[in-house]
């Protein structure tokens, strides 16, 4: 067992250890601590802006299909992928799935550098239907500032 004059011995001798170490942040001047403090504040808000700022300026994309207007049976649908200005976007995914229209499975293809891609389709109408659509959905290319929130055109098929 420990002798507790030579415990309170030790401690003392600790705390007069601590008392003399220059290093520790109690011996720092009160406004070089709040300044330390309030600068890793103000450098954490402004890094949460910066981030912030880059994700406000993702552009919405859009697709435009050639034809909008097709015939029931096989062809091929060429898609334009275009940000908000016009500007062709490459490394898009656009898939074609059917809406009011049936198609056998989904049709994707990539975008090329001048923002097109070509799928091939084959639409159909119920026994009574005399139009439907397919719909058109785009998944911007990874790692850019696309983004596709609002809903895309779709293409009208109709009864040949």
């Amino acid at each position: 067992m420990l002798d507790p004059s030579r415990a309170r011995d030790a401690v003392a001798d600790r705390l007069a250890e601590l008392r003399g170490d220059e290093r520790a942040i109690e011996g720092l001047p009160v406004r070089l601590v709040v300044s330390l403090v309030v600068g890793a504040a103000c450098l954490s808000v402004m890094l949460n802006l910066v981030n912030g700022v880059g994700g406000l300026a993702a552009a919405e994309v859009d697709v435009r299909p050639t034809p909008e207007v097709v015939e029931t049976g096989p062809q091929e649908l060429t898609l334009r992928v275009v940000d908000a200005e016009g500007d062709p976007v490459a490394g898009a995914t656009v898939i074609v799935d059917g809406g009011t229209a049936s198609l056998d499975g989904v049709a994707t293809a990539r975008t090329g550098e001048n923002g097109t891609a070509t799928v091939s389709v084959d639409p159909q109408l119920g026994a009574n239907q005399a139009e439907g659509t397919l719909t058109l959905d785009v998944k911007p290319p990874a790692g850019g500032s696309y983004v596709d929130r609002r809903e895309n055109s779709h293409v009208l098929v109709i009864r040949e």
